[in-house]
């Protein structure tokens, strides 16, 4: 909304519409939509098909519910959940993101850390396809929708980059087996890449991609502990055996170093893209300056 037309918007608008509070009445009812589906997941964890039947309609109220907010209290269109782009750049993020978590597991297989010591029946695989729903889209509304876009749009690009990198990477200390230094790593290398996806292209397709590949392949293929959550069976019977900072310990692969410069390294290409495309936004001073 430009400066003339917020001038003559109404003063209820104008205090909805304001960052912090937008950040509320957006955030907030994702985040507990989020904390409810979780709910259900683990109600209906012992009949996979209805986990899924939950998270998909859960996910599209949660959808509905962002573009509604944006129609309704930002007033404008919803361009980051434009549907032309949507069959590549989720296609690119799918990709990237199983092949950025395979070939982090490739690399521990050649340091001998990672071993396959068997296969699983194929519908091991079915359970991870809720969570990996429930993630990719809900933590990609939330915390790339909501939080990195409306700091944005107040506070610039880097500062938004660096608030919403470590409340997306702290907000895994939640998880049973939460560290410390699996939350670091995650701030960084998960923080960087999922913002710097969004920031290339101005959607959120791509970061969505990344995360539901991500911790599908994780666990669904690879069996690995997806965040210092559970670890559940997948396809492959593993067994790894190594120090923490390869095989990421109780936290899973994220904590590795090696999952730490494949994802870290991604997100400086992406970032280094968005720059290159001016999709930099100032802080609002600076705008105003």
């Amino acid at each position: 909304m430009n400066n003339i037309a917020a001038s003559k918007a109404p003063l209820w608008l104008r205090i909805v519409q304001f960052p912090l509070v937008r950040l509320v009445l957006l955030g907030g009812p994702l985040l507990f939509m989020m904390a409810v589906n979780n709910g259900f997941m683990q109600k209906f964890a012992a009949t996979p098909s209805m986990a899924i039947a939950v998270t998909i309609a859960m996910t599209g109220l949660g959808l509905a519910y962002y573009v509604g907010f944006v129609r309704l209290i930002e007033r404008r269109p919803v361009s980051e959940l434009s549907l032309p782009p949507l069959p590549r750049e989720l296609g690119v993020g799918l990709l990237v993101g199983a092949g950025l978590y395979a070939g982090s597991v490739l690399v521990l297989m050649v340091l001998g850390v990672y071993r396959i010591d068997g296969l699983n029946p194929l519908f091991f695989m079915i359970p991870a396809i809720a969570l990996a729903l429930s993630s990719g889209i809900f933590e990609e509304l939330l915390f790339r929708g909501a939080l990195f876009r409306i700091v944005e749009d107040w506070l610039g690009s880097w500062i938004s980059l660096v608030v919403s990198s470590f409340a997306f990477g702290f907000m895994h200390l939640l998880n049973p087996a939460g560290t410390l230094t699996g939350a670091l790593f995650i701030s960084i290398e998960a923080g960087l890449l999922l913002a710097a996806a969004y920031m290339v292209t101005r959607r959120l397709w791509m970061s969505m991609g990344f995360h539901m590949a991500w911790n599908y392949t994780q666990s669904a293929v690879f069996s690995g502990i997806v965040s210092g959550g559970v670890s559940e069976p997948g396809l492959i019977k593993p067994i790894i055996k190594g120090p923490d900072y390869l095989t990421g310990g109780s936290f899973g692969l994220e904590s590795s170093v090696v999952a730490f410069v494949f994802c870290t390294g991604a997100g400086v290409v992406l970032l280094i893209m968005a720059v290159r495309r001016g999709n930099i936004v100032q802080p609002f001073w600076k705008r105003a300056a």
